[in-house]
Formats: structure tokens, sequence, C-alpha cells
């Protein structure tokens, strides 16, 4: 074979006029996607590509290059392989403080570690416990009818003999308790060798338990007292602790199962991202690459139907785009070039072609799921009473077993040993403190998965139970109450130049202005055709205004406290103003030379949404304060239309954190709602910050909960969530409480004296199961709530 077999001819997607392969001998070739020497012989693996013959060290390598030619033959791949790479790490349901990079059991309650971010793969555990649940019922069976059958008319025992059956018990129950149940023994060993008793150490000693005295039964009958000896045979607890066992993974299953399901939030969060996006290549020329495999800079088309497949910028056409599983907004929002599009939204009805910007874990996207995974390591104050009681709870199980034992063995009715088995493992066994440890983490965890569908962030545990618990809410009102697009709605003339003029003194001076308001100005310059002027020596007057030089005279624009500070007399214009503020609109005085030559008055329409989110919020009981710039007329206009409870008017960004602190002092108990840039002291300063993004930046560290909508809806959300979660996570800790404080006295036998009913370890152990599962199936209806 000649060299120009594997040559690179020169490739057209990326330029290179030398083959990658080109660096190994006449007989070796370099694998273009992992860097392997191969060696060429006829069977080796190959593929032809744009002229070029391309070698392979094995089949996986050859099916990456088929699907993605030019990611490997641009180089692009070396830059993806750069990338910092997160691996899997693992943490425990009930003990989010452990962290493992590989999987494992926890050793402060035995529970098998998670992955932190859920995925596709099947659960190891689940599939291993369900192997040996199945196995541990197969051998219950029939232990059941060898012990019960005789109860209900089935003489097995008198058929095969009394001896005969115990060793069958013996032979059906050993491969349950020395192999399907080991993991519940290592378990409980490593609780005690870490000192941390959990429910591992109970289930391993109850089990243990009966099953070394059914030993001692079986082979050693002569050493048990006589009265506990019929025809020289003792009774035995095998089936108790095989069916302890087999319903013990049943529980296991299902709560597995359940647990899974938290994640489901998440995982639908990660579907999504489509698993391709259509690359345009520098020839024009377009194929669906794999989602892995696109870089920033990659150019890209979206058609109709399909999802945003990274976050960019439109280069080329435009569409209207469903951001709803981003961020809870039911209404598509029109997509122009220009404008940026997230990860993971849906186009609608137009194609366009983008720019890739963010990719990979870097996408808003990852952003949010990474949010809700760190949610779910956070603990709630809440959580402090459970692990309290969990940190007592096994030793005064263990105390109350043996205290059981002896009641039972010295004042308890004949045959007093095995009444005493029955109550110390019955004890053991339904007292798990499983339920409790789960009943805050698992409703958390939904919670987190729950919000972030629609569009609410929490950043923590605590941030939800904060939420759960304000009573003042501290709202801006551009952007937030309004659209934040302010527009010109009348311009007026008090001296000598007209309102053209003064419309046009005012363009030039907010043509420098970063001001929200300063747009509408211009625009609505634009839309009245009045002369284009330029400013001189700009300056902008923080809360104030804007100052500097028009066609070589001395101008102003911004409100009364600037004119004072010029010098300018304003106080015949503010009849004018005023009302022009009693209709909500903004007013900025206008000066030329030291005098006052007119107003302009901007008003920012309010959000439809808006009245109807105050309602929802005074409904939830809060009081809501509005904290802006504008002036007081202008704020209490809106207020009035609102049903606004309070408002503070003229306050500066600073002046926020300050109102926070006055609110503290009160006594309230405040949320603030903010961008996240301007209001972080205040933000950081208020019991819940609440950041109102955008969908373009989700990690604001000074907010608590991030909403992905930027209007007052998403806080009544937000609100919600956390009163339901907060009242879930109360309800699971009942359930968990009085369940124990209830099954424990009655497994060790208080009411048998009354009513003569002593409970079965193997009804224990069926009641254990079903507590966690209780638990967890209550948390999962989390996720139907109505946000």
């Amino acid at each position: 074979m000649t060299d120009t077999t594997h040559h690179h001819s020169g490739h057209s997607c990326c330029g290179a006029k030398t083959d990658p392969q080109s660096a190994a001998s006449a007989d070796q070739a370099t694998d273009p996607v992992c860097g392997m020497s191969v060696t060429i012989k006829p069977d080796a693996r190959s593929y032809d590509y744009d002229g070029t013959t391309y070698y392979f060290c094995s089949e996986g390598c050859r099916t990456k290059f088929r699907a993605d030619p030019y990611f490997y033959l641009s180089g692009n791949a070396e830059i993806v392989r750069n990338r910092p790479q997160v691996g899997v790490q693992y943490t425990c349901p009930m003990h989010p403080e452990i962290i493992r990079d590989e999987p494992a059991a926890c050793p402060l309650c035995g529970m098998a570690l998670e992955p932190m971010v859920p995925s596709d793969e099947p659960s190891e555990e689940l599939v291993d416990f369900s192997r040996r649940m199945w196995i541990s019922a197969a051998a219950a069976i029939p232990l059941l009818i060898l012990t019960m059958g005789p109860m209900v008319g089935l003489p097995v025992r008198e058929w095969i003999g009394e001896r005969l059956a115990v060793y069958l018990e013996f032979v059906l129950a050993t491969p349950v308790v020395l192999w399907a149940a080991l993991p519940f023994f290592q378990r409980g060993i490593d609780s005690i060798r870490n000192a941390s008793p959990n429910m591992w150490t109970l289930i391993a000693i109850g089990v243990g338990a009966a099953y070394l005295y059914s030993l001692v039964a079986t082979f050693l009958p002569g050493v048990l007292p006589e009265q506990y000896r019929e025809g020289g045979v003792a009774g035995t607890y095998f089936e108790a602790a095989v069916v302890i066992i087999a319903l013990v993974f049943l529980g296991q299953v299902l709560e597995l199962r359940a647990r899974e399901r938290t994640g489901d939030a998440i995982r639908a969060l990660m579907d999504l991202a489509p698993k391709t996006a259509r690359r345009i290549l520098p020839d024009g020329s377009e194929y669906d690459a794999p989602l892995d495999n696109i870089v920033e800079g990659d150019r890209l088309r979206v058609r109709p139907g399909e999802s945003v497949p990274v976050d960019g910028e439109i280069e080329d056409g435009r569409s209207s785009v469903d951001e709803s599983m981003m961020t809870g907004e039911s209404v598509p929002v029109e997509k122009i070039e220009g404008d940026r599009v997230t990860g993971g939204t849906m186009n609608k009805n137009g194609t366009f072609v983008m720019r890739a910007t963010q990719v990979g874990s870097d996408t808003v996207l990852s952003q949010i799921v990474g949010m809700v995974s760190s949610a779910r390591l956070s603990k709630a104050p809440i959580q402090g009473l459970a692990d309290k009681v969990a940190a007592y709870f096994v030793p005064t199980v263990v105390a109350v077993a043996v205290l059981a034992f002896a009641i039972w063995l010295f004042v308890g009715p004949s045959p007093s040993l095995v009444f005493a088995m029955a109550a110390a493992v019955s004890v053991l066994i339904i007292a798990c403190p499983c339920a409790l440890g789960l009943a805050t983490p698992i409703s958390i965890t939904t919670a987190a998965g729950r919000g972030a569908q629609a569009g609410v962030l929490v950043k923590d545990a605590e941030a939800l139970e904060r939420m759960a618990a304000v009573d003042t809410l501290i709202v801006d009102k551009t952007g937030t109450l309004t659209e934040g697009k302010p527009k010109l709605t009348d311009v007026v003339a008090l001296g000598e130049l007209g309102e053209d003029a003064v419309l046009s003194v005012a363009a030039a001076l907010e043509r420098g202005s970063e001001h929200p308001l300063a747009e509408a100005i211009l625009e609505g310059g634009v839309a009245r055709g009045v002369d284009k002027q330029n400013a001189e020596g700009f300056e902008a007057v923080t809360g104030k205004g804007v100052t500097g030089t028009v066609a070589g005279r001395k101008t102003a624009l911004g409100n009364a406290a600037l004119m004072a500070d010029l010098g300018v007399d304003a106080l015949n214009a503010e009849s004018a103003a005023d009302a022009l503020r009693t209709d909500g609109k903004t007013v900025m005085f206008v000066a030329v030379n030291d005098e006052l030559a007119g107003l302009v008055a901007v008003a920012d329409p309010i959000k439809a949404s808006t009245e109807g989110a105050i309602a929802d919020l005074h409904r939830q009981g809060l009081r809501i304060i509005m904290a802006t710039g504008d002036d007081e007329r202008t704020a209490q206009a809106v207020a009035s239309k609102l049903g606004i409870d309070e408002v503070r008017a003229g306050i500066l960004p600073a002046g926020k954190k300050a109102l926070v602190d006055e609110l503290h002092a009160a006594g309230a108990s405040v949320a603030m709602a903010g961008d996240g840039v301007n209001d972080a002291p205040a933000l950081a300063a208020a019991n819940v910050g609440i950041a109102m993004g955008t969908g373009a930046d989700v990690a604001v560290e000074s907010a608590g909960i991030t909403l992905l909508g930027g209007d007052l809806t998403g806080i009544v959300r937000a609100r919600t969530l956390a009163l339901a979660t907060i009242r879930n996570i109360k309800q699971n800790l009942f359930f968990a409480f009085f369940y124990n404080a209830a099954g424990v006295p009655i497994a060790a036998g208080i009411l048998y004296p009354i009513f003569g009913i002593v409970l079965s370890p193997m009804i224990a152990a069926a009641a254990m199961s079903l507590s966690s599962v209780s638990v967890i199936t209550n948390a999962l209806r989390l996720r139907r709530i109505d946000l």
C-alpha cells in the first residue's frame, strides 16, 4: 500500500494540508480519534472520507469518527479533550455532607451512595437487592408453609417429622441469612466500627440473634431449659429471620425505586437538550453532529420544532421560542438576529442560524442542573430536630430491646424465652430510623427538581424554609412590576424652545446614558423625527440625571434634585410635573443654560401578570413594599393601581440594604427581590434573596432563590413551593416520630397484659419497611404541585 492511502489530501472542512496519520511510518497510521498507532493491514478497521483512508484501533473509535469526521479533523476534538472533566460523585440521600468519588455505603447510615446528578443508568444496588429479595422470598414461602401450615390445617410437620422439619428450616434459612442478608450484616458491622449506630445495626442484631438462637435450638437443644423443648426439639426462629430479611429487601427495593423517581425532574431537565445539533461547515454543508462535539463558535441551524442545542446568539433568521420549561412562562418569546437563545428551549415556527457561545457545563441548562443538585446536598434547619433524635435513637432502642427481653424472660408467661426473643427482635426491627432520616432530604430533593421545572432555582434547603417563613416582600418597580421597556409619553415646552427642540436636547444627552429611560427618549425622538444632536462633556450624576453641552449650550436632564444642585428654578413646573406623575409617569426636567426649558415624561407599562400576582401574594400572607428610585407621586400612582401595601420612593440601590435592616429591626422576616447585581448587598442582607433572572445568568451568589422569569409570578411560585415543601417535611417528620413512638412499645409487648397481643417480628419487619416507603411516597406528591 502506498503512502497516498493514508495521507490527507487537504480537507475542505478544516483546511489542513497534512494528514494526521502521516506522522506514522509506511505501515503504521494514527487513529484520528484516540491518537493510538494502528498497523495497516488488510483486516484493519478503516474508513474512507474525502478521498483519504483513516485507520482505527477499535470499532468504537471508527463509529465515533463516522458520526462526525469534521470534529476530529478540525482540531475541535482536542479542545473538548482539554476541557476540565468533572467526574461522577456520589452522596447519601440522608447525609448529603457525605461525598465520595466512587459508589460505596454511607459511613453514617449504611445506605448506598447515589450519583449527585441522576442518570439514566440503572441503580446497581436496586438490581442487586431485587435479586436478593426474590431469592429470600423463594426461601420464605416454604418456610412459612412448614411453620404456619399446621395453623391452617396443613399438618406438614406431622408428615415429615418434627426433627426433619427443623433441619429443612435450617437448610432453607442458612443461604438467605449468610448470603442474601450479607449486605445487612456488613453495614451493621461498619456502623459499629464507625461508632455510628443506625438502622442496619438494629437489623443485623435482630436477624443475627434470631438465627443464632435457632442454630442453638437445632443442634444444641440440650443447653436450653427443658420447658423450651418438646420431644427433645426446641422452637426455632428460622422462618422469622428469613421473612424479616425478605420484607426488609422488599422495603429497600420499593424505597430505591421511589428514590430514583425523586431525580425525575432533574433527568427531565437534562433531556431538554437534544442529543445532536445541526452543524454548518465553512463550505455551507450541514449535518447532525453529536451534542458533546459542539464547541464555542460552531454555527448551528435550528429548525421548527427542534430544541435549541446550546446557548448562543442568533446570526440569521427569526423565530418564536418556547422558554416555558426554563422560565415557567407559557408565552413564546420572539427572537431576531442578535438575540440570545438558551439551550433546551423549544424553537416554534421559524428557522434560524445561531453561533454557539456556551457549551457543555457552561450552558444555562447545565448550571440549572448543577444548582438543583447542590440544593439536594443542603440541610434545612428543621432537619436538626431529626438529627438530634437519631443520635440517641439506636442506643435507646437497643436498651429497650434488652429491657423487654429481661422482663419477658423473668415475668412473662411460659415459654418465657420464646416470648422474650420475639419481643426483643420485634423492637429492634420495628424501630429502624430510616424514615426519620429520609423525612427532610427526600422532600428537599423532590421540591428542588419541581421548582427547576417551573423556573424556580433553589440554592439550598435553608432558603426554602426561610421563604416559607417570610412575611414581607420588597420588590423593585422597573422590570419587576412593569415591562421594563419605558415609552416616551409627553413632551412639555416651558420656555423659548418648542417641544421638538426640548426633545432633541433630551435625546442628545441620553445618547451617552445607560439608564433604562434613555432608550425610551431616544426612540421617542426618532419616532417624532426631531433633529439629531450630540452632547459634549457628558456626565452622569448617580440617582439624579445627566449633564453636558449641546450645540454650545449648557444642558441638563434629570430630576428635581439635579435642578436644585444646578441652581435651576423648577418650582413653576411642579404642578405640571405632578399632574403627569399622578398618571404613574416618570418626569424629567430639561434645563438649557441654567433655565428650565421643559419636561419629558416616560411611562413603563405595568405587566399584565402583576396585578394577579400581587393578589396571590397577599393571599399567601405577604406584605409588599415597592422600593424604587422614582419620585413619591409616580411610585404612589403605580402602587395604588396594584394594591401595594407600602411605597419607598427615591431609594438608590445602596439604600435598599438600609431598608432591609430597618425592617429586620422592626421584627419582619424579609424577602428581597432584585436583579442580583446592584441589589447584591440587599439580597445578602434579607432573610431570603430572590434574584430576578432572565435565563442568561443563573449563578447569583447573593440570592437563595433565583427566578428565570422576571416578574412576580415567579415569586408566587417560589412561595407556593416553599410552603408546600415545609408542610410536606412536617408531615414526614410526624409520620416518622409517631410511627416509632407507637411501634416500639407495641413491639415490646405493652398490649399483652390488656389485649393478649404480641407483635410478631415478621409483622414488625413489614411495618418498618412500609414506614420508609410511606415517607418517600408522601414526598413524591411534591412532583405534582401546581406552580
